[in-house]
C-alpha cells in the first residue's frame, strides 16, 4: 500500500513541476514584452483601409459592390440621402406605417420584426427584437407616426434603407423609446 501511494507521489510531483514551470515561463513571457503602444491615428487609418480593401476583394464584397451600382442599390442610397440630415440631427420625421408584418423570405418566425413605413414618399425599414415589438403591437397600416433615427444600413439582402427605430411616437404619445444607457449606447 506505502508503495502505490509513493509511486502516484513519483507520477505526480513531476507534473505539478512541469505545470508550474510552463506557467511560470508563460508570466514571464508576458512581463518581458511590456505594455503595448496604442496605435496612432494613422495607423489605425491604414489598418482600416487594409482591412476594407480586404473586405471587397473577398465574394461578400464583390456582391454588396455589385449590389451598390444595381438599380436597387442606387435606390436605396438615394432614399438615404433624403433623410440624412434628419438622422444626423436625431430630429422628427413623420412617416406613415405600410407594413406591420414584414418577413423576409425564408427568415425564423423567431427572428426580428419589421416594420415598414413611408416618409416623404419612400419606403424604409425598422427592425426590431419580439421583446421591442411588443411595445408597438398598437401600430396598424396607415397610422401617421413621429420617428427619431440615430442611423441607417444597407444590405443587398433588404429591400428598402434600414433605419434604427429609436423613438416612436403617435398621437402625442411615446410607443417606444431606445434605452441608450445600456449597451454602450448602442
Amino acid at each position: 500500500m506505502k508503495n502505490k501511494k509513493n509511486v502516484i507521489y513519483a507520477l505526480i510531483l513531476p507534473l505539478v513541476v512541469v505545470s508550474g514551470l510552463i506557467f511560470a515561463n508563460g508570466g514571464i513571457k508576458n512581463e518581458t514584452e511590456g505594455p503595448k503602444k496604442p496605435l496612432s491615428t494613422a495607423e489605425v487609418k491604414a489598418r482600416m483601409e487594409e482591412g476594407r480593401k480586404k473586405w471587397e476583394a473577398s465574394p461578400d464584397g464583390l456582391r454588396y459592390k455589385a449590389w451598390e451600382v444595381s438599380p436597387e442599390g442606387k435606390k436605396v442610397h438615394a432614399s438615404h440621402d433624403k433623410i440624412r440630415k434628419n438622422i444626423e440631427a436625431f430630429s422628427n420625421m413623420e412617416a406613415v406605417v405600410t407594413s406591420v408584418t414584414f418577413r423576409r423570405e425564408n427568415a425564423r418566425s423567431s427572428g426580428p420584426k419589421w416594420l415598414i413605413v413611408k416618409i416623404n414618399g419612400e419606403e424604409y425599414m425598422m427592425q426590431f427584437i419580439p421583446k421591442e415589438f411588443e411595445q408597438l403591437k398598437s401600430l396598424k397600416v396607415n397610422d401617421k407616426i413621429i420617428l427619431k433615427s440615430r442611423s441607417a444600413g444597407y444590405s443587398p439582402n433588404h429591400p428598402y434603407l434600414i433605419l434604427s427605430g429609436d423613438y416612436i411616437e403617435k398621437n402625442n404619445k411615446v410607443l417606444f423609446k431606445r434605452d441608450f444607457s445600456k449597451n454602450n449606447r448602442c
